[in-house]
């Protein structure tokens, strides 16, 4: 028996339903409530204050902890810019248009705002009171000027003079000088300084560059041990404002930053070029409106008013944190070389059926001899996915290679394998969105390169982003065609594949790959295909396809059969397909929920949801994979959509039936996992609140598992 199948007997044991409340035909037809719904944004929060629990964990390796605080910064920062912004624009607009749980968006803001500020008080003290000192007691310290012994001063000020001096630019507020354009996500120093000659006091803002590191490093030696200290850019140029003001009194400085709305829309009616289009729009992001003022909570009340006023800000969207502001900082000291106060690294391993990384095999013939099932970052993503594009590109036997591209890294291979294919005289297409919010501007650079190489380069369907992840290749063979496909949930970014949890099917059936040529001819050209075999493809096809689904899973437990379905995602907000699962609990369906962020459905409401559970599992690694099974009817499926309106109207996404046994298996492993009754997790009650499961964690006697450690150790138990 070998050490995985031992590991998944001792430590995986199949994890029985709930038991379901039954119900009459009577109370499977009762009317759904209207306060059915949770809401979302209040539920984002609740994520993020999820992601802020990590932080605040103590059995977490220090380092981190810090990057828990960092991404609770960035995390934030997005929601202000794209979910705040989209608020504040129909407040402002007068659009009364309501929530699915009935709030307008001024109701919604109001909330935001007092739950906002909570959560940006709790972040700021863990890192005060619990982070910083732990990193201190460890020899890395972020430290002021005042920390600095003599000899650095001297040292500091140099640099600052050669340095940083430079490319300052203080911007003064008179008569003769308005108040200076604020940058969205800039760092800033408000100055208030006196003129010794008149005696008045003038205002000045001086921005932090954001093309250098936030910290300044300085290298320290105390006790024959290095002590890494980060000295933050702004307590620098604080300590030298007089020479940015010579002659005259620094009265005040405080730290300040604004977020801006980042949520904007091309007319791709109007517009003949949509890639010059986009350009032009990300332009204009940088002047879009306040959404959220920081400032440090020693902030005057008379400097506070003058932004305020300045910068058209409603006192509501003003956040004081004590401290520094911008902890996405921290990713910075994330980087010290300190392997103790981090994960163990993990080394992911190469799917059998592809051989081991010394000794690769071919792809191709792998995949005729039987489906695979690849599960990031457990699995490799460079053995696995990307040598089945890599070995399509060097290949003299493969005639085309079509990949859509959603996000993609910085210096990616998957491009290169494509510009690779190109030259070597293979047909190849790139699906390239362009409109991926936030990588708009790398996926220009990456389409502008396809092009230069040959490749044909398209931009999708006008009004709909093309989000699904999938890859098609035509090989010839003999005397045949065959074809060769993926289909995941998660992009093809080598990078991010290492940090998310994501699964993919490989195959080489081909009933998928006619699909699939379906699909590219839709994106590519006027084809208008709406049904498809196989695959469940939105707009059209994803919502209604999971809602008979369910409906089937209702009818089956109706004539006794048992009937369970179990859904992982990231967000379930989708008020038809939540509806649908309310009356498959009704129907006496047991249904089991693992989402990672938003979730709108209210479990456990008698009458309406008394057979869902809903959870959402946190960790080292991002869980991002889509997955649905429907017991009854022996399905599991695997894709890119999110149970969100954006992800079922607005977006091309592709969902795939894992129909090999082997491979159905693989997948109710994790769901047995992620669900079993010991798992480390947060569990969501019917009034919207999160409480951290199991209760007794910590207790002595109480087993407390973890799904991500566990999974690694299947994959890997050689390394754990």
């Amino acid at each position: 028996m070998s050490d995985t199948e031992i590991v998944r007997q001792q430590q995986l044991l199949p994890t029985p339903p709930p038991a379901v409340t039954p119900v009459s035909a009577a109370t499977a037809e009762q009317q759904l409530p209207k306060d059915r719904y949770l809401n979302r944004e209040l539920s984002w929060l609740d994520f993020n204050a999820r992601v802020l629990a990590l932080a605040e964990d103590e059995s977490l390796p220090l380092l981190e902890r810090a990057k828990f605080l960092a991404i609770f910064a960035s995390n934030l920062d997005e929601f202000y810019m794209v979910r705040v912004a989209g608020l504040k624009r129909r407040a402002e607009t007068g659009l009364l248009v309501r929530s699915a749980d009935g709030r307008s968006p001024t109701e919604q803001l109001a909330l935001i705002a007092a739950r906002a500020q909570e959560i940006a008080d709790r972040h700021a003290r863990v890192f005060l009171d619990s982070v910083q000192p732990a990193l201190t007691a460890e020899g890395i310290r972020i430290i002021d000027w005042a920390d600095l012994q003599e000899h650095e001063r001297r040292r500091l000020s140099e640099h600052f003079q050669d340095q940083v001096f430079p490319v300052l630019t203080p911007l003064a507020v008179d008569p003769a000088h308005p108040f200076p354009y604020i940058s969205g996500l800039s760092l800033n120093l408000a100055v208030t300084v006196k003129d010794a000659a008149t005696g008045g006091e003038h205002f000045a803002r001086v921005k932090v560059p954001d093309n250098v590191d936030r910290f300044v490093r300085v290298r320290r030696t105390e006790a024959e041990s290095p002590i890494a200290a980060f000295l933050p850019m702004e307590a620098l140029i604080a300590a030298h404002l007089d020479l940015l003001f010579p002659g005259m009194e620094v009265v005040e400085h405080h730290s300040f930053r604004i977020t801006r709305n980042a949520d904007f829309e091309v007319d791709e009616d109007r517009d003949e070029d949509l890639l010059q289009a986009l350009e032009r729009e990300l332009a204009r992001r940088r002047f879009g409106s306040p959404v959220r003022l920081e400032v440090s909570d020693d902030m005057t009340e008379h400097m506070l008013d003058l932004l305020l006023r300045e910068l058209d800000v409603d006192p509501g969207d003003v956040i004081q944190a004590p401290g520094l502001l911008d902890l996405s900082c921290l990713w910075q000291v994330y980087g010290v070389d300190r392997p103790n106060l981090k994960d163990t690294p993990y080394v992911p391993a190469t799917p059998h059926a592809f051989g081991e990384r010394e000794t690769p095999r071919n792809v191709f013939q792998a995949l005729r001899e039987g489906d695979v099932l690849v599960h990031h970052p457990y699995d490799s993503f460079s053995t696995s996915v990307q040598r089945f594009i890599e070995q399509a590109a060097a290949d003299p036997q493969v005639l085309a290679i079509k990949q859509t591209l959603y996000r993609t890294s910085g210096d990616s291979p998957i491009v290169n394998a494509l510009i690779d294919a190109a030259e070597a005289g293979k047909q190849v297409v790139a699906l390239v969105e362009i409109k991926a919010r936030f990588d708009e501007q790398a996926n220009i650079k990456w389409a502008r390169a396809l092009e230069q190489a040959g490749v044909h380069v398209v931009y999708g369907l006008i009004g709909l982003k093309t989000h699904c992840k999938t890859c098609l290749v035509v090989r010839r063979e003999g005397s045949t065609i065959r074809r060769y496909c993926h289909i995941g949930t998660g992009n093809y970014n080598p990078k991010t594949a290492r940090l998310y949890e994501d699964v993919g099917l490989l195959t080489a059936a081909p009933e998928i790959g006619a699909d699939l040529t379906d699909l590219f001819n839709s994106l590519t050209g006027y084809s208008r295909k709406a049904n498809y075999r196989n695959l469940l493809v939105a707009p059209q096809g994803v919502r209604a396809g999971i809602i008979e689904r369910i409906q089937r899973e209702i009818e089956l437990a109706r004539q006794g059969t048992q009937a369970r379905i179990r859904l992982k995602a990231n967000a379930i907000v989708d008020e038809q397909v939540i509806d649908a699962l309310y009356r498959a609990s009704q129907a006496g369906v047991s249904v089991q929920i693992v989402v990672r962020g938003i979730c709108g459905l209210r479990p456990g409401v008698p009458g309406m949801s008394d057979n869902i559970t809903v959870r959402s599992i946190l960790g080292r690694f991002l869980e991002h994979s889509r997955v649905l099974h429907f017991q009854a009817q022996d399905e599991y499926w695997i894709g890119s959509a999110d149970m969100m309106h954006r992800n079922l109207d607005r977006r091309v996404e592709v969902m795939a039936q894992v129909k090999d046994p082997r491979l159905s298996a693989q997948l109710g492993d994790v769901f047995d996992s992620a669900l079993h009754p010991a798992t480390r997790c947060w569990e969501l009650h019917a009034d919207g609140g999160w409480t951290a499961w199991p209760e007794q964690a910590g207790a002595e006697g109480v087993e407390v598992r973890d799904h991500q450690d566990f999974l690694m150790r299947l994959r890997r138990p050689d390394q754990r």
